[in-house]
């Protein structure tokens, strides 16, 4: 550098010397060591110039001047000088962009994930290509302040302007690339706070607030007040996040705002769990917040009149992005539920919702296990003899299995279903409704034996278990066994209406075909947004039954007599008794229906 010739073209073929020289090094290394060679004699020059044009000279100082060949420097060469000293503020502004694009290439981001550094590898030869050129030019120029010469190299004046371009474009490049890895390491942090989950407020700010926005908890609009509120509103709740479109999410709403009108009632706690902890929290995602989606969101906030919380105008990029790739967000409405620790209990509740409504509190993934399994033994037994009812099931449609003795009946409760289908079908219901139906034993009459001596074993079974000390409890899948068995002494028939793997309502013969048969006539107009029809179908079956039920009581005959069954004592099945059954030798009889 210090014995290069004065001129562009002898600086080039220097700068393409040191390349070569220093081609086992990185990008950054070369222009870091050309820099400490240039800071040598820069160094010298800056340090020593201002002792050899003051006044009084120090003795020390302008022995050193004069050992390192600083020597006056011309006044004619002051302006030049100022323009130098920028060019040299200039490049190492170029140093540093160097060192900040080594800090950023170092930081072991993808390529793939960051599309600018891809560009900076691009540019980072040109960079120091022109940051080296630059170093050898100005060393070559200190001599040019310290001597008198006829003829002077000066620095061009378009030099500057140059190294202003490049820089400027580097610059850009560098500030995109933090950018990028500034939301990768927000995003990564972020999705840490998601799936560790320690504090429901930290995963929901996590997913919904901002960086750049913090006051964006503001747009948490309160459905039941009207009022913006603050996301520590969710401390200690459970949340149902609701997240979803604008588009084709009736059947979703219909269904939160009736769990949301359930939460309101009696019993207040279930297992532990209190209703009001439970609040419904909406994230509507759409491509832009326009007019027209402000628009159509208030239009459905005021007609379905939702009483839960909603995050308006959301539109946080990287929180969308999590939402898809921690909940699998496709578009299609989901509504996972996020316990007050953060944790998710269940990516989906829309199935335990729409299958068991309320019943299905507190909507843990182990609760729809819990309630399917409580009618298991039934669906098991009675798919055995009908594979089209396991279809029937998964469609989640209401569906009639019914059957009986009385060959009558049986044909009365056909035509009725079948005129029921056809009333749902032409009248207009404000919900939308599916009717299916499924006769025991029509196709296979041998199928009704084989199916009533599968469920009499089963409840033996589960006595004999317990009598033999297995832990066997008399649980709710042991009680409705027996109801069904005191079902099937009915005279006419017996119904048992489900709504997919639900069991909705077993009912007797006369009183289930008295409530199909005064649909259309008595009771269709209960049938609106909260009241579904398997409601309004046993609030009517309730309130008719009792002019339909025999005085006598219920009995159940042992079919399979095990000494341990004689001295099993029990209760009445009938919800409507209840009271201690009467042993005999041959079946259970409940006494309070006989004259004393």
């Amino acid at each position: 550098m210090l014995c290069t010739p004065r001129g562009e073209q002898h600086a080039r073929r220097t700068t393409m010397l040191i390349l070569e020289q220093l081609r086992h090094y990185s990008w950054d290394a070369k222009a870091l060591i050309v820099q400490a060679a240039f800071a040598v004699e820069y160094g010298k020059f800056v340090y020593l110039c201002p002792a050899v044009t003051a006044t009084e000279w120090n003795v020390v100082e302008r022995s050193l001047a004069d050992l390192n060949g600083v020597v006056v420097v011309q006044q004619n060469t002051q302006q030049h000088l100022s323009y130098f000293s920028s060019v040299v503020k200039k490049v190492m502004q170029v140093i540093e962009c160097i060192t900040e694009w080594k800090r950023l290439i170092s930081s072991r981001h993808d390529i793939k994930d960051v599309p600018a550094l891809a560009e900076t590898l691009h540019q980072i030869p040109v960079v120091v290509y022109w940051a080296i050129f630059t170093f050898v030019t100005c060393t070559g120029q200190i001599d040019e302040f310290t001597e008198y010469k006829v003829q002077r190299h000066e620095l061009p004046k378009t030099f500057e302007n140059k190294l202003d371009s490049i820089l400027r474009n580097f610059k850009d490049n560098l500030e995109l690339c933090s950018r990028e890895i500034g939301r990768i390491d927000d995003y990564t942090r972020r999705r840490s706070i998601v799936l560790t989950g320690k504090d429901i407020v930290k995963v929901l700010k996590a997913l919904i607030i901002s960086s750049e926005n913090r006051e964006s908890r503001q747009n948490i609009y309160n459905g039941f007040t009207g009022e913006q509120v603050k996301i520590e509103e969710f401390k200690k709740k459970h949340v149902l996040l609701f997240i979803s479109g604008l588009e084709n999410i009736d059947e979703e709403t219909q269904l939160l705002k009736s769990i949301s009108e359930k939460l309101k009632e009696k019993p207040r706690e279930v297992e532990g769990y209190r209703k009001e902890d439970f609040k419904i929290l909406w994230i509507p995602i759409v491509d832009e917040w326009n007019e027209k989606h402000r628009k159509e969101l208030e239009t459905n906030l005021q007609r379905t009149k939702i009483g839960w919380y909603v995050v308006k105008d959301f539109s946080f990029e990287t929180g969308i992005k999590l939402i898809k790739e921690v909940f699998n967000y496709r578009e299609k409405p989901i509504i996972p539920l996020i316990s007050p620790e953060g944790k998710v209990e269940n990516s989906d509740t829309r199935q335990i919702m729409s299958m068991w409504g309320i019943d299905g509190f507190p909507f843990r993934t182990s609760d729809h296990t819990r309630l399917t399994q409580q009618w298991n033994w039934f669906w098991s037994e009675i798919t055995k003899r009908n594979t089209r009812i396991g279809n029937l099931i998964e469609e989640d449609c209401y569906l009639f299995i019914y059957g009986g003795s009385d060959p009558i009946w049986i044909q009365e409760f056909t035509t009725a279903i079948e005129t029921l289908k056809r009333q749902v079908e032409t009248i207009n219901l404000p919900v939308d409704i599916t009717i299916e139906s499924y006769q025991l034993g029509k196709e296979e009459p041998k199928n009704v034996p084989h199916f009533w001596i599968a469920i009499d074993s089963l409840l033996t079974s589960r006595k004999l278990q317990m009598k033999g000390g297995e832990g066997v409890k008399a649980d709710f899948a042991t009680s409705e066994i027996r109801r069904l068995l005191s079902l099937k002494q009915d005279p006419k028939g017996w119904v048992i209406l489900s709504k997919g793997y639900n069991v909705k309502l077993l009912g007797h013969g006369e009183a289930m075909l008295e409530t199909v048969r005064d649909f259309a006539l008595k009771w269709h107009g209960k049938l609106h947004e909260d009241v579904s029809f398997d409601v309004a179908f046993k609030e009517y079956y309730e309130s008719i039954k009792d002019k339909h039920s025999s005085k006598r009581c219920e009995e159940s005959v042992i079919t399979y007599g095990y000494p341990t069954d004689i001295v099993d004592r029990k209760s009445c099945p009938n919800n409507d008794c209840r009271r201690a059954m009467e042993v005999t030798s041959v079946n259970y009889r409940c006494c309070h229906g006989h004259e004393q």
